[in-house]
C-alpha cells in the first residue's frame, strides 16, 4: 500500500480514519505523502509507537531544520523543548517542568474554575440552547494559557486566529502559516523584552528570570512561549469539545458520570477521542533502524499515529467503544518518552474541571441537533467540533 495522503481523512468527524484498523493488521508501518510534499513513514500499532517515541535514534531536532519533511505547512520552532534532542532538550525540559508541577496546576485550579463558570454563564444566557464551543471549550483554554503566561485577555482573539492558522495541515496556504508563526514570535519577543524591564509574577517573567540564571537565550524563551500557546490552547479546546460530544452522543455515559467516576472517565476520554488529526510529531532517523518489521533508512521521516495506537485492539478491549469505567488504560494520548507532553497535568485538570462544572450546573445537558449534523474542524493538526449545539 503506497501513496496514502497524510493526514488520513476520517469518514466521520469523531472517529479515527477507517484505514487505521487495516493498517495495524496488514501494514503497520506504511509510507505516506506529507503536506510538505515529502514522503514519510506512519506508525500505527501501539507497541511500535512506544518503541519509536522512546528510541533516541529518531531525532526531533533534525525534523526542525529548514526543508526537513513536515506534517504541517509551518516550519517548526527551533530551540523549543519539543524540537530538540539531548543535551539541549534535557536543559530546556528541566526548566519547562517547573511550569507544570502539580502544585502550580493545583494553585491555578480556582482560576480555571472561574473561567469555566464564566463560560457556562454565557452559555446559559443563550436561552434554552447554545454553542458549547463558542462559550466554553474555545475560550477557557485560551484564557488559562494567557493567564499562565501573563498575556492580556484583550489579545485572546488575536492569539486564537493565529494559532488556528499556524497549526494548519493544509487548510491555509504556506505563506499564511509562516506569517502567523512570525507574528506570534514577534509578539512574544516583545513580551519577553517587557518582562526584563518590568517583571511580574507570571510564568513568562519566571522564564526570563530562569533564563538569566541558566543562560537561556531569548530565542529559546520565545520558542517555549509559542510552544505553550499552541499546546495549551488548540489541543485542550478540541479535547474538551470532543469529550463532551462523546459523552452526549451516548447519553447513558453522561448520566453515569459521577464525581467518583470522573478521573477514570477523563483517562478514557483522552484515549477515545481522536483529537490529533492522524499522527504526532515527525522524527528523523539518525541511522538505519528496524521498526515494526520495516527498515527505516537514515534521514527518513517517521510519524507516530497516537490516535491509532490508542485504538489498538491488541492492547485495549473493545477499543472502539467508550468505556468510562475502563480500569486498565495505558493510553498514549500525551505521548511517551522524553518528549511526553509537559502540559498533561494541566490538560487533565481543565477537562476534569469542565466536566465537573457541566454535570453540576447542567445535569440535563444533551445535544441540540442530531450528531450527524454537527460540523467538525478538519484540515489542521487537531480536530474537534467546530460548534457543539447543546440544550439543557
Amino acid at each position: 500500500m503506497e501513496g496514502l495522503r497524510y493526514p488520513l481523512a476520517p469518514a466521520v468527524g469523531w472517529r479515527p480514519a477507517e484505514q487505521f484498523l487495516r493498517l495495524r493488521q496488514e501494514e503497520p508501518v506504511v509510507r505516506v505523502n506529507l503536506p510538505s510534499g515529502d514522503e514519510g513513514w506512519l506508525v500505527t500499532r501501539y507497541e511500535d509507537n512506544k518503541a519509536l517515541l522512546a528510541d533516541p535514534r529518531f531525532s526531533r531536532a533534525l525534523a526542525a531544520r529548514a526543508r526537513a519533511p513536515r506534517a504541517r505547512l509551518a516550519s517548526l520552532e527551533q530551540d523549543a523543548v519539543t524540537t530538540t534532542d539531548p543535551p539541549q532538550h534535557t536543559r530546556l525540559r528541566r526548566l519547562a517542568v517547573s511550569a507544570f508541577t502539580t502544585g502550580r496546576v493545583t494553585a491555578l485550579s480556582p482560576v480555571i474554575r472561574g473561567f469555566i463558570a464564566d463560560g457556562i454563564d454565557e452559555l446559559v444566557k443563550s436561552g434554552t440552547a447554545g454553542d458549547l464551543v463558542q462559550h466554553v471549550s474555545e475560550p477557557v483554554p485560551m484564557r488559562v494559557i494567557c493567564a499562565l503566561l501573563g498575556l492580556p485577555s484583550a489579545d485572546h482573539d488575536w492569539f486564537r486566529d493565529r494559532a488556528r492558522t499556524y497549526l494548519s495541515a493544509g487548510a491555509h496556504g504556506a505563506a499564511d502559516v509562516e506569517r502567523a508563526g512570525a507574528e506570534l514570535r514577534w509578539y512574544l519577543g516583545d513580551a519577553v523584552a517587557e518582562r526584563r524591564l518590568h517583571p511580574g509574577e507570571d510564568l513568562l517573567s519566571g522564564l526570563v528570570a530562569a533564563g538569566d540564571d541558566d543562560k537561556l537565550t531569548d530565542g529559546e524563551i520565545v520558542a517555549f512561549g509559542v510552544t505553550l500557546l499552541m499546546a495549551g490552547y488548540s489541543p485542550t479546546s478540541h479535547q474538551i469539545a470532543g469529550s463532551v460530544f462523546a459523552l452526549l452522543h451516548e447519553p447513558s455515559n453522561w448520566q453515569r458520570l459521577t464525581a467518583e467516576l470522573l478521573p477514570t472517565a477523563v483517562e478514557e476520554l483522552l484515549r477515545y477521542c481522536p483529537m490529533p488529526a492522524s499522527g504526532g510529531t515527525v522524527r528523523i532517523a539518525t541511522e538505519d533502524v528496524s521498526l515494526g518489521g520495516v527498515l527505516i533508512r537514515a534521514g527518513e521521516a517517521v510519524l507516530p499515529a497516537l490516535v491509532s495506537a490508542n485504538r489498538d485492539e491488541t492492547v485495549f478491549a473493545d477499543a472502539d467503544r467508550l468505556v468510562i469505567d475502563r480500569a486498565d488504560n495505558p493510553h498514549v494520548a500525551f505521548g511517551h518518552g522524553i518528549h511526553r507532553c509537559l502540559g498533561a497535568q494541566l490538560a487533565r485538570a481543565e477537562l476534569r474541571l469542565t466536566l465537573e462544572a457541566l454535570r453540576e450546573r447542567l445535569p440535563g445537558l444533551r445535544l441540540a441537533v442530531p450528531a450527524a449534523e454537527i460540523r467538525w474542524q478538519l484540515g489542521g493538526m487537531q480536530r474537534g467540533p467546530a460548534e457543539l449545539p447543546v440544550t439543557w
